[in-house]
């Protein structure tokens, strides 16, 4: 039996089911009995995608994993963080159902140790589409134990027991992913932070929380753990949240967090962190000339990733890596043409749904020479992305922004949704879509939405643009009334009007007059 290599807590029925299937303690390696088509060092999305696609296709597969399958997505990101926000929306409409009519007895309370225990129930439960004894079944050779290159045709594994198996490969994937590192914030190192690697493992909910950083980690949970109940303070340097967004949504979403109860301590530059009293900790910022402390229980640093290269031994095999991971052109294949590399190793867009269609492009590049339609190409993905606060904000393709600087000339339409019925009978109606397209033409460049759901609606613009179907086809699309995805149909009734003949103009008018169709 081997040791742990992560120390899951608390040590429950849930984080023990969590264990058997993504690192089961009592786990014998396989031994090699020939050459490997393809080894896949990592066992993340981009990992696990690639070793099931290729074994699916008849390749002899193996894949290396030194910590838990399923990654961070699984473990320490998405599906712990999703299992907390649903529960923290439940809350949050507990708490606001009076205005529709619905009385909820005083005193209603969230049982933190509870939403925990739910979450760790279902990531358990989910947790059987990444083992171990799924991808043995699906053909896939699976190794515990740190991958570490020999040469340009050996991979070894050693095992914390000590025990090191020798796997030979025609090719080879590194989808080792990246983990949370903090920023150089003075006195950092001489307290108990939490990253998002350790913040799931909390069983009492901290009555002062503070959380650095506002990108979509540190939003997501400071809105989450207000609506538990904590007192939460959110560091951010810029001078609002989700500083990578569309303002105009960030705006939105900073103005819910204050009716939320969330203390926004912007501009905070110079940071200090020190001991408090008991357990707590200080936090010392400078805004606009003046310093302000914040003593909190507990502090979340939710900026800063690095790339997982460390004993890969990469420079053997010459492959090149950096602050921002490893190096790979468009068709990820790094700098030496046997090794390639898929997910948060190589990609700036660090989403699972990214590294999933990255593997699939791994795939067909490494193991054909030639694919039916030539090499795939990293670069024709078209990667949509979501920040799960409430409402959401999503995004697709360019930000007017990038748009200038690449010289693209583009119109933008907007649609608000206080103007979207079903927005207002549910009362989210704060909140917009806002589509962009090539000035003059209905071909969608990128998009915007801001709405509860906006994580979903975001796929059907994806989907028109992948499919190069332009904003007047969206809008010719019956879509059912009333949904919160009209507010998209109505931007294709926005352009359509852009292209009205004088006579057409003004049939639409008699109509409009008349209150015919919505």
């Amino acid at each position: 039996m081997t040791s742990k290599i992560i120390q899951l807590q608390p040590d429950d029925e849930h984080n023990q089911a969590l264990e058997a299937n993504v690192h089961p303690p009592e786990w014998q390696n396989p031994t090699p009995s020939q050459p490997y088509h393809l080894v896949v060092i990592g066992a993340g999305t981009a990992g696990l995608v690639t070793a099931a696609g290729a074994a699916g296709l008849g390749a002899r597969v193996a894949i290396i994993e030194r910590e838990l399958m399923g990654g961070d997505c699984l473990n320490v990101g998405c599906v712990p963080s999703k299992g907390v926000i649903g529960a923290a929306r439940v809350a949050a409409s507990v708490r606001n159902a009076a205005p529709f009519g619905v009385n909820v007895p005083e005193g209603a309370a969230v049982d933190f140790a509870k939403v925990m225990e739910r979450m760790r129930s279902k990531r358990s439960q989910i947790s059987h589409a990444d083992s171990a004894k799924r991808f043995n079944g699906l053909g896939v050779d699976v190794f515990f134990g740190q991958g570490t290159f020999v040469d340009d045709n050996t991979i070894s594994v050693t095992r914390k027991s000590g025990e090191v198996s020798e796997l030979k490969f025609k090719k080879a994937v590194v989808a080792t992913g990246a983990r949370a590192a903090a920023p150089p914030i003075k006195g950092l190192d001489g307290v108990n932070y939490l990253t998002n690697e350790s913040l799931f493992s909390l069983t009492e909910l901290p009555k002062r929380f503070g959380i650095v950083g506002s990108g979509p980690i540190g939003s997501e949970m400071a809105q989450s753990f207000a609506r538990f109940g904590s007192e939460v303070f959110l560091f951010e340097r810029g001078d609002h949240i989700l500083p990578r967004e569309d303002a105009e949504a960030s705006a939105v979403v900073q103005d819910q967090f204050i009716k939320d109860g969330i203390h926004l301590i912007l501009d905070a530059k110079d940071m200090e962190v020190a001991a408090g009293p008991g357990e707590s900790i200080r936090v010392k910022v400078t805004q606009n000339g003046q310093t302000t402390e914040t003593i909190v229980d507990h502090l979340l640093v939710a900026v800063g990733r690095a790339p997982n290269t460390d004993g890969l031994n990469l420079e053997t095999v010459h492959v090149k890596y950096g602050q921002q991971g490893l190096e790979v052109n468009d068709q990820l294949q790094t700098t030496n043409p046997r090794i390639y590399a898929a997910g948060d190793i190589c990609s700036k867009y660090k989403f699972t749904h990214a590294a999933d269609f990255q593997a699939r492009i791994v795939i067909q590049n490494a193991l054909f020479a030639v694919g039916p339609f030539g090499k795939k190409k990293a670069s024709d993905l078209i990667i949509p992305w979501a920040t799960y606060t409430s409402p959401e904000i999503a995004h697709v393709g360019i930000y007017p922004h990038e748009a200038k600087e690449t010289g693209v000339e583009i119109d933008t339409y907007t649609q608000q949704l206080e103007h979207v019925d079903r927005a207002i009978l549910e009362g989210n109606d704060e909140g917009f879509v806002k589509i962009h397209t090539k000035k003059g033409t209905d071909t969608i460049v990128g998009a915007t939405i801001v709405a509860e759901n906006a994580g979903d609606m975001i796929s059907e613009i994806t989907v028109a643009m992948q499919n190069k179907i332009g904003l007047g086809g969206i809008g010719s699309a019956i879509h059912p009334y009333p949904t919160q995805a009209e507010a998209i149909r109505k931007l294709g009734d926005q352009y359509s009007r852009t292209r009205l003949t004088p006579f057409s103009k003004k049939m639409l008018s008699i109509l409009q007059r008349l209150n015919v169709g919505k």
